[in-house]
């Protein structure tokens, strides 16, 4: 990982256990990958630093690579220059990535033997699944543990990831402390207006000002 701040043991620890929505929202509702990113089977989640790689259409030697390099609880941030129509991450790759102890993949594309993946258990969020292969060219354009750019969100190695059935969101990692303290914050308020609510109270509880006139 390049120099710079990097998240410790405990962060993760405290950033596993809040939703994805409550992290985006308290930081300021930055960070949100597409919308059509997702687990590939209900209830996986993902949390850890990021290991940005990006490769060629239809090319996934970028993938070999940062499973190759990435550490113990990584999560692997891949970007497929646009071109969805493949499946570049499947049940061979999965069974190297869950032997190395890397913390899950995120990838803006496709990957295929859904079914595997989802037996398999190791969290994958995709855009969905696609049988195309792909190709490995030594003399493509690789991006390995750089900065990259997904929809409008820039990840660096080592931001925060945490992904569940929401999506993924991706936080800065000089900015992951502040924002983990303020989504345990919300969280806290949100269980103080749930118990309202089951008093009877509106949702308008917390929203004095608001009023219709």
């Amino acid at each position: 990982m390049p120099e710079g701040r990097k998240l410790t043991i405990e962060q993760i620890a405290m950033a596993v256990t809040l939703p994805s929505s409550t992290i985006h929202e308290a930081a300021g509702r930055i960070g949100a990958l597409p919308a059509a990113i997702k687990p590939v089977a209900q209830g996986m989640t993902v949390c850890g630093p990021a290991f940005p790689v990006k490769g060629p259409p239809l090319d996934n030697l970028a993938l070999h690579f940062g499973i190759d390099e990435a550490q113990p609880g990584d999560v692997i941030v891949a970007d497929v220059s646009g071109h969805y129509e493949g499946g570049y991450f499947g049940e061979v790759m999965c069974t190297s990535a869950r032997a190395r102890k890397l913390g899950g993949l995120v990838i803006n594309g496709c990957v295929r033997d859904g079914n595997e993946l989802a037996q398999m258990g190791w969290p994958v969020f995709s855009r969905g699944f696609a049988m195309r292969g792909t190709l490995k060219d030594p003399n493509g354009d690789l991006c390995i543990n750089e900065r990259i750019a997904i929809g409008e969100v820039i990840i660096e190695p080592g931001d925060l990831v945490v992904g569940d059935t929401d999506g993924v969101v991706v936080i800065p990692k000089a900015a992951a402390p502040k924002v983990i303290e303020a989504s345990i914050k919300r969280e806290a308020n949100e269980v103080e207006t749930m118990e309202l609510l089951a008093k009877g109270e509106t949702t308008l509880v917390k929203m004095r000002g608001w009023e219709r006139r």
